[in-house]
């Protein structure tokens, strides 16, 4: 059965947000209508998004506005409550309280971000200023919630539960802790070990180096039998700058360990494209770590991941097409856990500098080990227990888990301690019992 929705007004902007919350979130087939007559002589399920009601059966939702203008500017947002949930563009005379489609448009689209703000220290736009964190709704994905309950107004029309998905993804940051760093890095990490009175520590780098002791960044063939055992399907991202900085760290792509690391990963999962910090601020750069990646892969590179998740809207994204990246996976904050577009379900970019939906798809992430150390100070016992509860609101409405770590933390190394075994205990008690 379709669903009519009737608008006198097709703007790009109402068009990208019903297809999304009614076609994706809902799973609804909708046909988008802005001829009256039409409507009227429409006998199935409608939607009437208009300031007067077309008929006396339909779904009635009053614009707000925003879906009507170009161009971004300074909202106006009171916050409401509708179902016992957060809503805002608050309307009257319709039959709920909020016009549905701009809220979720303002979120997904990411709007606030396009607004006049103060970066963060790494130039990104910070958590602080969003309205999820701001009224206290970042843990939740809003708009899935709203869109579940705005499917229960239409009882007639058959819903097909979206299925639970549970998605790892690995940041390689540094591949190993003292393999293939070099005669300068290890000779440097070594003395401010035996300095440090850390003699364990030296001695561990010396064992690895003589091929005594397996590296303790070396996690892969142990992720590689989880993925097996609960059926996985993960994503890796590999840094491939030619030159470290400041703020990267990794092995270099020279190096035929890295190389065969990169290769034989990308034969068994997706890899893609984790930029260096020196690649954001030069696209010259980007063009050659990903042909770089591709040159090792022998594949085509369609997926990113920013670096610190530092990247800002809209030129990060435009930056990303300029290259044929087709898929990012950087939707989310790198200064604390939470939905940044209130969401977990993927949707394409709507460039809000062009009035347009783009091919490139956002794969938004609502949890990074890196945040609940660094940022938030969690324990592993307190970190679980956050994941568990983004795992139990998403298990509820279909959501996709996404979520972003990285070999150290599984390392078992001084710091880490904990980390690997709360990853196990996750995959055993809580995501077996989904597969």
């Amino acid at each position: 059965v379709t669903m009519l929705v009737y608008t006198p007004h097709l703007t790009s902007r109402f068009c990208y947000i019903a297809e999304y919350l009614l076609g994706n979130l809902c799973g609804y087939d909708i046909t988008l209508t802005a001829d009256p007559s039409e409507a009227l002589a429409f006998e199935g399920p409608m939607l009437c998004y208009d300031g007067v009601r077309l008929t006396p059966s339909c779904l009635h939702i009053v614009p707000a506005g925003l879906l009507a203008e170009e161009g971004v500017r300074q909202q106006e947002i009171i916050l409401c409550h509708w179902e016992g949930m957060p809503a805002f563009f608050q309307t009257h005379g319709g039959d709920l309280p909020f016009d549905v489609f701009s809220a979720a448009f303002y979120l997904v689209s990411r709007y606030e971000e396009y607004l006049p703000h103060e970066k963060d220290l790494f130039g990104r736009f910070p958590h602080e200023l969003s309205l999820a964190f701001r009224e206290r709704f970042l843990e939740q994905p809003l708009v899935e919630r709203w869109a579940q309950l705005l499917s229960r107004r239409f009882p007639q029309l058959t819903l097909f539960p979206r299925p639970f998905v549970f998605v790892p993804s690995y940041d390689i940051d540094m591949a190993w802790s003292f393999l293939e760093k070099g005669l300068i890095r290890n000779v440097g990490g070594l003395a401010r070990s035996l300095m440090g009175m850390d003699f364990a520590q030296a001695g561990k780098r010396l064992a690895v180096l003589a091929g005594k002791r397996k590296d303790p960044f070396d996690v892969y063939e142990w992720l590689d039998a989880v993925h097996l055992k609960y059926g996985l399907r993960p994503m890796y991202f590999f840094p491939v700058g030619a030159s470290n900085t400041e703020y990267d760290k990794h092995i270099l792509p020279h190096r035929k360990k890295l190389r065969e690391l990169i290769h034989y990963h990308s034969l068994g999962y997706p890899v893609g494209i984790h930029p260096s910090w020196a690649s954001s601020r030069a696209p010259k750069l980007l063009r050659a770590e990903i042909n770089t990646l591709q040159d090792i892969t022998g594949l085509s590179v369609t997926h990113n991941r920013f670096h610190f998740i530092a990247f800002n809207l809209p030129e990060g994204y435009l930056r990303l097409r300029e290259q044929g990246i087709t898929a990012d996976h950087s939707m989310g904050y790198g200064s604390i856990n939470g939905f940044r577009a209130s969401t977990s379900i993927p949707f394409f970019w709507y460039d809000l500098a062009h009035e347009e939906q783009t091919e490139l798809m956002v794969h938004p992430f609502c949890w990074m080990d890196a945040n609940a150390y660094y940022e938030q100070g969690l324990s592993p016992a307190q970190a679980f227990a956050e994941l568990k509860g983004y795992h139990d609101v998403l298990k509820k409405t279909g959501g996709v888990l996404s979520v972003i770590l990285h070999n150290n933390f599984l390392s078992e190394e001084p710091g880490f301690g904990g980390w690997k075994s709360v990853y196990e205990i996750f995959l055993e008690e809580v995501v077996y019992w989904d597969v």
